[in-house]
């Protein structure tokens, strides 16, 4: 016997019928009692919202100029999830997107290359699916065209690219041999240890095991490993235990030359066992314990973003959760995964609506780090939205745009900026959709339209854009670092693929160089090959190829 969703019924505002009755009402005084507990240091000294430079940050929602609509719809599995894919389809060098629909058809979108941000529908059998929640962009052949790893909640879909923005199922000609899970992370690397003919570890994070009886609370599923060889995946590995994940993240978080699994929980549903768990990769991957440095902590993890943000060369993870979210950064000197948290003293929090009436705390998805006015210092966006009706939890949640300053403190201008959509927004993209040079903006909404916001600003610094090609497998260098020596410091930059929620980016990586003019930049490869530094102008996209 199967969980039955039809024992959860909620009706919306709206009138439409929604899982969830007896699970609503479980979710509402869990979620009142434990998020309000939560967020009593917080409230108490909580950091008023500083407008600091948002003058010149301004960002024109653009949503009605485009020749389609969209939603992220459905009931109780379709109340996470909600990604979107960025990436280039056509090698045009404008960036073209898969939005999840979850009930709707997922849309790819293909943009049309004009000074306005303009996106079309493509329809076709292939891409519009439906039950999907999320999307992440892979060069799984390594053909140098891009692929997609489709998240659903039933069976995912790997899309073979075929160019020109043409895609066609390949989960039988991979032998990718897919489950029927509710799927709500994605995340893949090339491990070193492996010939390097082969193809990429694929991570599918999934959440509650629709199939548990005794559910949803509690049910938890595991995750799915696959490794290809020869062209083909291998019978999928089972990472256990499973904590209902919403966001995973291959990343080399001590710079060792390979990257380990972060997985972001959501403590909901894994009750009293379950925490935020970090994978050691090796043949039989293997969890870090408390003894090895690692420190489990419990949050409603949502989304992952992964930046060198203090300096250090390293990266560090901002976690999205229902109240608080937590910037983790690697303690100094440590050579154990041991974290220290600087959200709070850094205005990264985020705990509440910094608008209106809403007293109560905020539930945060995807984020983004991103420098939306090229000053040389990357800025954080949060989508944030109610689950549906949580009555515990802010309804009017406006997203959030955190501007960083020379100090590495964040501050609010979301209002200003003209982003602070108060729908129930899920998944986003924070790129270049028009070649302008200006971080753009698209997000996911539950049950509302899909945002297009174009970044107008007028006070803009100088940019450089950095896109990584090598020869046979990993073609687009997953796992490489960037760095680029500008403005009397060095930036570190990570490339991988995951994190975020249920959506990501494959596109050139964006750097802000305030009134640089030009950059050095060397690459470390994903082989541990170190190029050299070579010099590249300011207002251009540069392919480095190995």
């Amino acid at each position: 016997m199967s969980f039955n969703p039809s024992l959860f019924s909620l009706t919306s505002n709206s009138g439409q019928s929604i899982r969830g009755e007896r699970f609503s009402l479980a979710f509402a005084l869990l979620m009142t009692a434990q998020v309000n507990s939560a967020d009593t240091n917080a409230e108490a000294t909580a950091l008023k919202p500083i407008e600091k430079g948002a003058g010149a940050v301004r960002f024109l929602d653009v949503t009605s100029k485009q020749p389609f609509s969209h939603q992220y719809t459905g009931g109780w599995e379709h109340f996470v999830g909600g990604g979107v894919a960025a990436f280039d389809c056509n090698d045009d060098s404008a960036p073209d997107l898969y939005v999840a629909g979850g009930e709707s058809i997922a849309k790819l979108l293909v943009n049309s290359g004009d000074k306005q941000i303009r996106f079309e529908h493509k329809p076709h059998s292939s891409t519009d699916l439906k039950a999907v929640t999320g999307a992440y962009p892979i060069d799984i052949d390594s053909d140098g065209i891009t692929d997609l790893a489709v998240l659903r909640a039933g069976e995912n879909v790997l899309l073979k690219g075929k160019g020109d923005c043409q895609f066609e199922r390949a989960n039988e000609l991979w032998k990718y041999q897919a489950s029927d899970r509710w799927t709500t992370a994605f995340s893949a690397t090339w491990e070193p240890a492996k010939p390097s003919s082969t193809g990429p570890t694929m991570v599918f994070g999934n959440y509650v095991d629709r199939k548990d009886k005794e559910g949803p609370f509690g049910a938890c599923d595991q995750h799915e490993l696959y490794r290809m060889s020869g062209g083909v995946f291998n019978k999928p590995l089972m990472l256990a235990p499973g904590y209902c994940t919403l966001s995973i993240l291959f990343s080399d978080w001590k710079r060792q030359g390979k990257a380990d699994l972060r997985i972001s929980n959501d403590r909901h549903y894994y009750l009293h066992d379950g925490h935020d768990q970090l994978w050691k990769m090796q043949e039989e991957p293997a969890l870090y314990t408390e003894a090895e440095g690692w420190q489990s902590f419990k949050i409603w993890g949502m989304g992952i973003a992964s930046r060198d943000i203090t300096g250090n060369g390293l990266p560090d993870y901002l976690l999205t959760s229902m109240s608080d979210q937590k910037f983790q950064v690697l303690k100094k000197d440590s050579q154990n995964p041991e974290y220290t948290d600087e959200a709070f003293k850094r205005g990264m929090i985020a705990h509440r609506p910094y608008f209106g009436d809403e007293g109560r705390p905020s539930t945060a998805w995807h984020a983004q780090f991103g420098d939306v006015n090229n000053d040389g210092l990357d800025d954080l966006f949060i989508a944030k939205g109610n689950v549906d009706q949580m009555p515990g939890l802010a309804i009017k949640d406006p997203n959030n745009l955190l501007l960083q300053d020379t100090s590495g403190n964040f501050h609010e201008v979301g209002q200003v900026a003209g982003i602070a959509d108060v729908e129930r927004s899920r998944g986003a993209a924070l790129e270049d959709f028009n070649g302008d040079g200006k971080l753009d903006l698209v997000v996911v909404n539950r049950r509302a339209d899909f945002r297009i916001y174009q970044n107008v600003t007028e006070e803009i610094g100088q940019w450089v854009g950095i896109k990584l090609k090598q020869k046979g497998a990993n073609t687009d260098a997953i796992g490489a670092w960037i760095e680029v020596k500008a403005n009397e410091k060095v930036y570190h930059r990570e490339v991988s693929i995951g994190g975020g929620h249920a959506g990501g980016s494959l596109l050139p990586q964006h750097f802000g160089l305030a009134e640089t003019e030009s950059v050095k930049v060397r690459i470390i490869w994903p082989d541990q090959t170190v190029g050299q530094w070579r010099e590249y102008s300011a207002g251009e996209v540069w392919t480095v190829l190995k």
